[in-house]
């Protein structure tokens, strides 16, 4: 009798964690379908490294005379992982809207209303984003030998699992904002005034080590500049903090932006 009691809660734990999984793979699945649809967003994947690459690293290049600030490395060079993460933290922000999108249409309340746990959903969420900021970042990445940047195949493994893990730790953030909106007017101004300072917060255009005294505790908070040092630490073998202080911040921030948006998921 024992024995069967044991085995039904068993096979009502495993249905349970069966059913956990199909919610973060139904909301993943629907969440990149909609990305797919929308070509606009891949082209504007490759149109963004252009327009920074070839405009923005091509008129700052002759400017930027001491060679000795990028670590005698090209310019054009320097700014890749940055242009990189400024095509993740855009994708990602971008991937938050579709929240407010499913509150607008009631969507997102009738998961809510389901027998499911926030957690998954919030996961289904973060993972649909991160994948799409990833794709992108890929496309991003095919502009690398145009700049003379040839990188093994190991290094562009390593450069698309740190930019998983970049979209997954920014889109956290983007949830978190997202949780609080109810138009896509509000959302469009807290983003913008969040992306275009973690941005340029970020060293991705200029080391941070040549920043003002002042800025440095933004910088240290920021978790595109870890996120940027690690992509430069494998593109161009540089970096301002140590590689594993990188991934231990931007794994250590997902975890916190994750509990947060529980959090406020449960006030829904």
């Amino acid at each position: 009798m024992a024995t069967q009691s044991v085995s039904n809660m068993t096979q009502r734990h495993t249905f349970s964690y069966s059913r956990e999984l199909e919610v973060i793979y139904g909301i993943w699945l629907r969440d990149f379908k909609k990305f797919w649809r929308e070509k606009s967003r891949l082209w504007g994947g490759v149109a963004r490294p252009i327009l920074w690459l070839v405009i923005l690293g091509s008129s700052l290049k002759p400017v930027v005379t001491n060679n000795t600030l990028t670590g005698n490395v090209d310019y054009v060079q320097y700014i890749f992982p940055g242009v990189i993460g400024l095509t993740l933290i855009f994708a990602t922000m971008q991937s938050a809207i579709s929240i407010i999108w499913d509150r607008e249409f009631g969507f997102l309340k009738e998961v809510l209303a389901a027998p499911v746990s926030r957690i998954s959903i919030i996961i289904g969420k973060v993972l649909g984003g991160a994948t799409q900021a990833t794709l992108q970042g890929i496309i991003t990445l095919a502009f690398a030998p145009l700049i003379g940047l040839h990188l093994t195949p190991l290094a562009v493994l390593e450069l698309i699992i740190i930019m998983f893990g970049v979209s997954f730790a920014l889109t956290s953030l983007g949830v978190v904002i997202a949780s609080r909106m109810t138009s896509f007017e509000g959302f469009g101004t807290i983003s913008n005034f969040v992306v275009m300072p973690m941005y340029f917060l970020s060293g991705g255009i200029y080391p941070t080590s040549s920043a003002p005294a002042w800025m440095q505790p933004f910088i240290a908070l920021n978790p595109l500049s870890y996120g940027v040092d690690a992509l430069r630490h494998i593109t161009i073998g540089q970096g301002t903090f140590s590689f594993g202080l990188d991934v231990a911040f931007l794994a250590g921030f997902t975890v916190v932006m994750s509990i947060v948006a529980l959090w406020l998921f449960k006030r829904e």
